[in-house]
């Protein structure tokens, strides 16, 4: 089986190290190139509570500054593991998906704990602030990193590609999703996906590549990478 992994590599190692061990062939496509921004360093002081919807709005964060003790809030289990990994300890997860996070902080918050610290990039899916504000909660957004498309492939990736065609392709946002159909048209691949299974995450990413046709979609949150393999 040849499965095709979209993340970054620093994001994918251990899930391309378990599926190798399993003796499935990957292959690494990064949808999105992802760089560190500049941000004003006072804005991480003095919060009751820190929000992060990827690893990468924690990676991209000057650590040394901010308190490990206060309650940190995180997407998915891969930014959990993140957090507690960099020194977080009161940390919860929601499932991958930002609603269900945006509960679990009105489950643990009321709106007079001020000063939530929100970290992310550029682009984002939902508009976690704004909603959280709107319902009376005092949180701030920092934007540490940008993302942008990847808008070229390889050739001698492409190529192989083409020879080899994956059994599975996961794509873990709406943005990486856009991404890969521009890919995919700009190489003339709209035709070689009809055997492929698409592991989405949300409807919304799903919904992006619903004009390829494809073996079978399936939807799934961070973590549920090798379940799924049971599922085809």
């Amino acid at each position: 089986m040849h499965i095709l992994l979209t993340r970054q590599l620093q994001d994918s190692k251990d899930l391309i190290q378990k599926f190798k061990s399993n003796g499935f062939k990957v292959s690494n496509l990064p949808l999105l190139e992802i760089s560190k921004s500049d941000y004003n360093e006072t804005k991480i002081y003095n919060h009751n509570a820190i929000i992060f919807t990827s690893s990468n709005a924690i990676r991209f964060l000057d650590l040394k500054n901010v308190n490990k003790n206060i309650l940190c809030f995180c997407v998915g289990t891969y930014t959990e593991k993140t957090a507690r990994s960099n020194g977080f300890q009161n940390v919860f997860a929601a499932d991958g998906n930002v609603r269900n996070l945006k509960e679990l902080i009105q489950q643990n918050l009321s709106e007079k704990d001020n000063k939530i610290l929100y970290v992310s990039g550029d682009v984002v899916s939902y508009p976690l602030d704004k909603e959280l504000i709107s319902e009376g909660y005092n949180v701030e957004r920092l934007i540490n990193y940008t993302v942008k498309h990847n808008e070229n492939l390889d050739l001698s990736f492409l190529e192989s590609l083409k020879i080899d065609m994956p059994n599975l392709v996961y794509v873990y946002s709406e943005n990486s999703a856009k991404s890969f159909l521009k890919l995919i048209k700009k190489y003339e691949l709209v035709d070689y996906w009809m055997n492929t299974n698409l592991m989405c995450i949300g409807e919304k990413t799903s919904t992006v590549l619903n004009v390829i046709k494809w073996k079978k979609i399936f939807l799934f949150n961070p973590g549920e990478e090798e379940f799924l393999l049971y599922k085809i």
